[in-house]
Formats: structure tokens, sequence, C-alpha cells
């Protein structure tokens, strides 16, 4: 596609990886984040550093915000919108209370430059290899404008409808994924303390037609502990709370997320919230007082 004049406001795992994919690609790209280490580590792949976020709205056609809360997200709107060029377009990547998307959304329309929300799945691995999957709301025009630009740094983007569905639809998706992972270790930790061989479980459950994304792909993993911390346990904590918020708002009863949500909590008071996110294998184990060891799949 076209180089552009890009601007990304946030660089940490993710927003640095998709930035540097960016600037890969030849765009001009200005960035920001108040760590200086990781502005430096996008410079020196020739990205040019901003001071603030007003800098970097100055500089650009559409500018990437990838922070970690709504509330940081809402400030950093605030002050690009100030110097933001007609028609400019941020692009939201930020897993995001729908309420608040919506609010930030009609005061940028106002002054006559464009919101789009896309958070992601696919994580920082996902992001350093273009495999990333976009789920957007916004208008259907200026989602189209930007489509091309999603295309070049994920595999994916899905088009659910005006403001606010875009973060319903990634928190649902978060909901399954945090839901199937903790039953899983539930139905594992049983399993253990009943003497039956967690691989031989997991491969009768493959069979047996009772699998999930966890037990089909991410138990694998169950051993690992110490991971890098990709996606910390606190954020999906907070995650849950949203998607709580939203079904709350709907009056949409939600008795399982809100069980999984406390599953979380947990996590943060063991003192795990720092930790990566297949970390919570050591909750079940420390709840259930059961070690989850899986063996290596059988020859054959």
């Amino acid at each position: 596609m076209a180089k552009m004049r890009l601007g990304f406001v946030g660089l940490g795992n993710i927003g640095g990886a998709i930035a540097a994919n960016l600037v890969a690609d030849g765009h001009d790209l200005s960035v920001h984040d108040p760590d200086a280490a990781r502005v430096t580590a996008l410079t020196d792949k020739g990205a040019t550093a901003a001071g603030a976020a007003v800098d970097v709205a100055r500089r650009s056609e559409v500018t990437f915000v990838s922070v970690p809360t709504p509330a940081i997200m809402e400030a950093v709107a605030g002050e690009w919108l100030t110097a933001a060029q007609p028609d400019a377009v941020l692009i939201d990547l930020t897993t995001n209370a729908p309420e608040t998307v919506r609010r930030v959304g009609e005061r940028i329309a106002r002054e006559g430059r464009h919101l789009l929300e896309a958070p992601l799945t696919g994580g920082a691995p996902g992001a350093k290899a273009r495999m990333l999957t976009f789920i957007v709301g916004g208008d259907a025009a200026v989602f189209e404008r930007c489509r091309p630009l999603l295309a070049t740094v994920g595999r994916a983007a899905f088009h659910l409808g005006p403001l606010g569905t875009g973060n319903v639809g990634k928190l649902v998706n978060s909901l399954f994924a945090f839901t199937t992972t903790w039953v899983s270790l539930e139905g594992l930790a049983v399993c253990a303390k009943s003497g039956i061989d967690l691989r031989t479980m997991v491969e009768m459950v493959r069979a047996g037609g009772g699998g999930n994304f966890f037990m089909d792909r991410m138990v694998e993993g169950i051993n690992e502990r110490g991971r890098p911390t990709d996606f910390a346990l606190d954020l999906a904590l907070k995650d849950a709370g949203l998607l709580l918020d939203v079904a709350r708002e709907l009056g949409v009863p939600t008795p399982v997320a809100a069980e999984v949500a406390q599953a979380l909590v947990v996590a943060k008071a063991f003192g795990f919230g720092g930790r990566d996110f297949t970390e919570i294998v050591e909750v079940a184990e420390r709840l259930a007082g059961v070690k989850l060891h899986l063996g290596p799949p059988r020859a054959g």
C-alpha cells in the first residue's frame, strides 16, 4: 500500500511490535511512550520520536493508540484531538469499555476527526508475526479507509458495527478464552486428585468431544512456569471486569463470567498480577492442593 504518515502512542509488547512492522513497511512513523527505552527501540529502526501525543497528532494522518486502560486511552485521545489534522483517524487498539469508546468517539466526531476501535487478539507473538485479528467498531467508511493498513499488520479484521461493538466482541472473545481455560484446569485438578494420568485424560477428551481451545492446544504448555509476561493476569482481571460491566448494563445474567472473574481476583491476591496469564495454572494448583503435570505425547 502507499506509504503514509502514521503515529503510534503506547509501545508495549504489542504496540511496539506493530510499530516495528509499520516502520519496516516504509511508513513515516512518529512514536511516543513514557518509557524512553521503548521509543529508542523504534527510532533505532527508523521511526521519529515525539515528545507527547499532541506531537504525534501534528505529524500523522492515522494514529494508533495501544495503552492498558480506558482512562489512559481517553486522556491520550483528548491530547491527540487538540492537534489532530482535519479528517485524521485515531485507531484505538486498547481493550476498552464500550461506553468510553462511544463517549470519546462522539467528542472526536464533533471536531471533524474519526475514532475507530480495533481491539485485537494474538498477543505479542501475533503482533510480531503479523497474525493479529482486529475486532472493529466504528463508521463503515472509516473502517474501509483503514482496512488496508490493518491488513498489513494482521491476518483478519472483523467489522462488528458502530463504536462500542468492537470491544463487546473482544470482551466476549476473552470470556470464552478465560472460561475454557479455568474450567479445564478445575477438571484436570479433579483428575489429578483421583490419580488419573493427565496425558491419558487429555487424549480422551480430545477424542470424546469435550475439547476446547485450552484442551486442544494450550494445555501442552501446562508444565512451563515463569514465562516472560505477554498478557498479565492483572490485564485479564481488568478485561473480566469490563465484560461484567457491559453485561450488567445490558441486563444479561453472566454467573459463569462472575466466577471466572473471582478466580482472577484470587490470582491477584496471591501476588500473581504481574505474571503471564498462563501462570493461572498455579492458582488452580494452590486452590486444589495438587500438582498438574502433563506427560509427553504418546508415540504413534
